[in-house]
């Protein structure tokens, strides 16, 4: 009881110091593991068990009768199941066995106490939440516990984590980059979840990626439009992207990169009026519309805190926002600001999350976590990533005034005004790649009249 107490203080002091800044380059922490709202895994980290699901078989003592009863139910559904898990986390770990038709199948395998001491977990995380409250009066995070007590049920769930993987293979069944591995239902319970076994290499690994000949900037690229489909069109997000959840592969039928997308227990689902604002505020920070980008963030529960949310959601400095995203490179000296700065508005940004919508904390874990990811892969925040955020929200905004017009005169000029800014948006965007590769050209006729003509 003492060390999970333990390890509960040392995630709620984490979530103490959620500044919302993306630490890249803190030697001391890991930027995929340290976010701004750790809410749905961080109280996932806290259910500690003591045995798991191997453990459980293997204390067992062998040849005894219970042993073999366990085992026979493997070995009635398994041709082979391997005992040692691929993955293991806090409420569950996979393992990877073969069906008796020869599919190679990953079984998730709930841990056997997470269901029944789960609730003596939120109820232990609210006592210190209300400790740190009386020694930190400015501090609010109730909503944390809140969030647990929403989320977690639904992670405990592997049904609902089914019905979420194959939500989202149908939605953007059109991204011929994503897969989502199958669900085999038949086999299926609440705490045990049979998929598709696909295998992959981290998408952080770019090392995979150079000895698999994948691109990481198309990588990035895939990956950015998915989560912007996702959170700007569809407002079904998908909310714990750590790069365990996200693999890349070649596909073994076309050779081209693919995006493996696992762990679909967490998704956070947007209201229209939430995805809407958030749409207008992207698309005034990516523009670098200041009165809009005040206005909407204030929409969105900010308040005269407007600049800080612009600089929470962007992991960018003020100045930056404010001479445009798109339009400035993230520099060492912004990134050191950014860190050093973040202590210092700790109670600013503690009164923050909790007067933001509740959808908004998920939505700043996704962020971050997708943050880490470019980070690792050298493309943070580059300006094609911002282009294809742009291009979504263009197109739900337009979705959106064509469904509650009815006239025809206005669809039609909402169409007409959709497609001219989409067009607009690829023009600019390639006079970027034409502005690149003439930067190019140029380095390569320099170093050629540098070098002496021996070389």
């Amino acid at each position: 009881m003492a060390r999970r107490a333990l390890k509960l203080a040392s995630w709620t002091s984490m979530a103490l110091a959620a500044s919302g800044f993306y630490l890249y380059g803190n030697k001391y922490l890991d930027p995929s593991d340290f976010g701004a709202v750790r809410v749905g895994r961080a109280v996932a980290t806290t259910a500690v068990i003591s045995y798991d699901y191997l453990t459980s078989l293997r204390s067992v003592p062998y040849g005894s009768e219970e042993y073999l009863q366990l085992r026979s139910k493997i070995q009635d559904l398994f041709v082979s199941f391997d005992d040692t898990p691929l993955g293991a986390a806090s409420l569950a770990q996979v393992h990877k066995a073969v069906l008796h038709d020869g599919q190679t199948v990953a079984v998730k395998v709930q841990h056997p106490k997470v269901q029944a001491q789960s609730s003596k977990d939120i109820l232990l995380m609210e006592v210190l939440v209300l400790a740190v409250k009386q020694l930190f009066p400015e501090f609010e995070f109730m909503w944390l516990v809140d969030e647990a007590k929403k989320n977690l049920p639904l992670e405990l769930d592997f049904l609902n984590e089914g019905r979420n993987a194959e939500k989202v293979a149908q939605m953007l069944k059109h991204f011929d980059f994503l897969k989502v591995p199958r669900i085999y239902w038949e086999l299926s319970t609440k705490r045990v979840l049979l998929m598709e076994f696909v295998e992959g290499g981290q998408v952080n690994d770019r090392d995979y990626m150079e000895r698999n000949q994948i691109d990481v900037n198309e990588i990035s690229r895939h990956l950015g439009k998915m989560y912007s489909e996702m959170i700007f069109v569809n407002g079904f997000v998908h909310c714990d992207p750590h790069p365990g959840n996200v693999l890349v592969r070649k596909c073994p039928g076309t050779g081209k990169a693919e995006i493996v997308l696992l762990d679909h227990g967490l998704y956070q689902v947007l209201t229209e009026q939430f995805r809407l604002d958030y749409c207008h505020l992207w698309q005034s920070l990516i523009w670098t519309d200041m009165k809009n980008v005040k206005k909407y963030s204030q929409r969105l529960g900010a308040g005269d805190l407007y600049p800080l949310f612009a600089c929470m959601l962007t992991a960018r400095s003020w100045d930056s926002v404010n001479r445009g995203i798109g339009q400035t490179p993230v520099t060492a000296t912004e990134d050191s600001e950014i860190r050093n700065n973040a202590a210092n508005y700790l109670p600013q940004i503690s009164q923050l999350l909790s007067h933001v919508p509740r959808q908004m904390l998920l939505i700043f874990k996704t962020n971050d976590l997708l943050r880490g990811i470019e980070a690792a892969l050298g493309t943070r925040a580059s300006a094609s990533s911002f282009l294809n955020m742009s291009r979504c929200c263009i197109r739900a905004l337009a979705e959106h005034q064509r469904k509650i017009t009815r006239s025809f005169f206005r669809r039609t000029q909402i169409s007409l005004s959709q497609a001219f800014h989409l067009r607009w948006i690829d023009l600019h965007e390639l006079v970027l790649r034409v502005k690149g590769l003439r930067l190019v050209s140029w380095v390569i006729a320099l170093l050629c009249w540098l070098l002496p003509a021996s070389y």
